[in-house]
């Protein structure tokens, strides 16, 4: 597995090793001790999750509040995303900064997401299966979320507004700047 930090220091890409011949392929998609060996410190995943969605589909930007906040392992088993998490903790120096990377059953790209960050991905080909494990459960009164569209954050999401297709919920997030629910940088929210 390589690991590689993207420009905003804590959201890490994991490329696997594949392992192919005629027959197909071999891959190991998560190592627990090779990943916090990279991090540094420890991570528990407790839940894993699957989606399907059709071209255009746009889940995000979501997060969960402390105690509930959530690290997100993700990857694309079939089809193909953008994925993009945005850093939401005050005084960060790269608060209001996003990281877009494209994930697909080709590539086999996964992105680490940690806590503090809104995350949100735009589907680019039907039939796409989404994955990811997190080290939190799900919280419905820690939900949150930022407008996908939010102007400041100057989020590409290659798909014109036309083609998205949003649920009710994340067409009505607010903006970065009228949220009050964020993180504070250098706090430690696995302790």
């Amino acid at each position: 597995m390589n690991f590689t930090r993207t420009s905003i220091h804590d959201v890490v890409i994991i490329e696997p090793t594949v392992h192919g011949d005629s027959r197909g392929y071999f891959v190991e998609t998560f190592r627990q001790d090779k990943l916090e060996e990279f991090l540094g410190y420890k991570i528990n995943f407790c839940q894993d999750n699957e989606s399907k969605s059709s071209k255009g589909v746009l889940r995000g930007l979501h997060y969960q509040l402390h105690p509930a906040a959530q690290t997100k392992l993700v990857r694309v088993i079939q089809g193909r995303v953008l994925d993009v998490a945005v850093d939401i903790r005050k005084n960060s120096l790269t608060f209001g900064q996003h990281v877009a990377v494209e994930l697909s059953s080709e590539n086999k790209k996964q992105l680490l997401v940690p806590r503090g960050f809104a995350h949100g991905f735009v589907v680019l080909e039907d039939d796409t299966i989404f994955a990811y494990k997190v080290d939190n459960y799900y919280s419905p009164e820690n939900d949150r979320g930022i407008a996908f569209n939010d102007p400041s954050l100057n989020i590409n999401w290659i798909l014109n507004h036309d083609e998205l297709n949003l649920s009710p919920k994340d067409t009505k997030q607010p903006l970065l700047k009228s949220t009050n629910d964020l993180f504070e940088f250098g706090v430690d929210y696995y302790a």
